[in-house]
């Protein structure tokens, strides 16, 4: 009995070192991805492949395929190694290739067979503002005291729609608010306020002569005057002859530059609008009402989106173009855009260039026209594709700007274009909205991938 017990107590004092071993192990694992270093440390045991990928897309921001059905576990140890050299390590027996994108997200694929089978996407953590909620509540609802009850402070707020932004101590009491708001019949939707990423910027050409738009300025009066809304960074000054476009500047996140000599995103986008607009007569009434949401963030956030949205409506906009995106799904931004196509608002936004055919926000929200790019009469090798996909118009436009000229590539110029023509065609003739649009679906129909 007595070699019984000792059996036992060996086996016990086996079983307990094993598991804090792998519990240590568990808790260490590590990588840091110095991505603008390209240097790699890591140091990781028995990690599966999907939350080893996952950690990967996270810091990188890159877009992860993965050929459906495969897995390893990583176990190494390593510091300040390549990008290729790590991944080599990390992924073992796995092939893999590295695409760099100039229009977005680089891409990695991960297969045992062939790059095609790659097919499975890795999402990274969704990105937001830390310790921030948006909701919406129900008409009547105590905002102050609602929030008091979860230790939140109201730092945003728009009574017109109901929606409301809560600032949290902490990352821990803003998920156990989620939790707690989702259930309260007091509140319709509850979501992190989620980031976008700051777009590509547009590439100088060197040498290349510079443009002009032809197009002359004839507003009707206030009734009969076609406004886009362009909500995406600020615009600059486009020249004595553009200028005259640009009905307003508007910025709903503080102080943007546009004092640069360096062409913005807008700026570009203002231009391929005037390029659609101009493709339909050289005479027009329509305007571009500008809203950055941006500022001098590197980011824009969902609040400052649907901020940026309501101006421009309360102003007249419509159509309105949001080339920017994310992966990410926000139920408040689906409700807000949702509401206004109810009362006949028209959204065109970028499908993405990433490319694959899962759904980008806010492009793959009901109703909303998502544009893809289109080169040389094919899709473009950069642009996202899907059932999600309304519209697919060229993707390349050559801007001139401040004495130089740009290429401006992506699905961004695609959905700008489009909005450019909807307005274009809405200043010159007589037809609806729904009669535009019908037209634009059958000149520039979504190719197949």
């Amino acid at each position: 009995m007595r070699n019984i017990h000792r059996f036992i107590g060996v086996l016990l004092a086996a079983w307990f070192a094993w598991s804090v071993t792998s519990a240590t192990a568990a808790n260490t694992n590590s990588i840091s991805w110095q991505v603008a270093a390209d240097k790699v440390s890591a140091d990781v045991h028995s990690e599966a492949l999907w939350p080893l990928l996952e950690t990967i897309a996270h810091q990188t921001g890159w877009h992860i395929f993965v050929e459906p059905g495969i897995d390893r576990k990583a176990d190494v140890k390593f510091k300040n190694l390549a990008r290729s050299e790590a991944l080599k390590k990390l992924l073992g027996d796995l092939n893999y290739a590295f695409v760099p994108q100039t229009n977005g997200p680089d891409s990695l694929y991960v297969f045992a067979t062939v790059m095609k089978n790659a097919t499975k996407p890795v999402a990274a953590v969704a990105k937001h503002v830390p310790n921030q909620l948006m909701i919406k509540v129900k008409p009547g609802t105590d905002i102050e005291a609602l929030a008091k009850s979860l230790g939140a402070k109201v730092v945003g707020r728009n009574e017109a729609l109901g929606i409301y932004l809560l600032q949290f101590e902490d990352a821990a009491s803003t998920d156990t608010a989620l939790a707690k708001l989702k259930d309260n019949p007091d509140v319709a939707v509850a979501d992190y306020n989620n980031l976008y990423d700051a777009p590509t910027a547009p590439q100088q050409l060197d040498g290349a002569p510079v443009g002009s738009i032809s197009l002359s300025l004839n507003p009707p009066g206030d009734s009969g005057k076609v406004i886009v809304g362009l909500v995406d960074t600020g615009v600059q000054p486009l020249g004595a002859d553009l200028d005259k476009f640009i009905l307003n500047r508007i910025s709903v996140a503080g102080d943007g530059e546009t004092t640069s000599t360096d062409l913005k995103h807008a700026t570009s986008m203002a231009i391929s609008m005037l390029q659609g607009i101009a493709s339909q007569g050289d005479s027009t009434s329509v305007q571009i009402l500008s809203v950055d949401v941006y500022g001098a963030n590197e980011t824009a956030s969902t609040w400052d989106i649907v901020q940026g949205i309501r101006r421009v409506i309360n102003d007249g906009a419509n159509p309105i173009n949001l080339s920017l995106g994310s992966p990410t799904d926000s139920p408040i931004l689906d409700q807000v855009i949702q509401d206004a196509e109810a009362k006949g608002i028209v959204f065109f936004a970028a499908a993405g260039n990433t490319p694959v055919n899962t759904p980008t926000y806010p492009a793959a929200i009901n109703g909303v026209y998502a544009v893809a790019a289109t080169q040389g009469g094919q899709l473009a090798s950069y642009s996202n594709y899907g059932s999600f996909i309304s519209l697919a118009l060229p993707g390349s436009s050559i801007v001139s700007w401040g004495g130089s000229t740009y290429l401006v590539q992506g699905t961004s110029p695609a959905t700008a274009y489009a909005s450019g023509i909807a307005a274009g065609t809405k200043s010159a003739t007589t037809m609806t909205w729904g009669q535009i649009l019908r037209n634009m679906q059958q000149q520039f129909p979504m190719l197949g991938k």
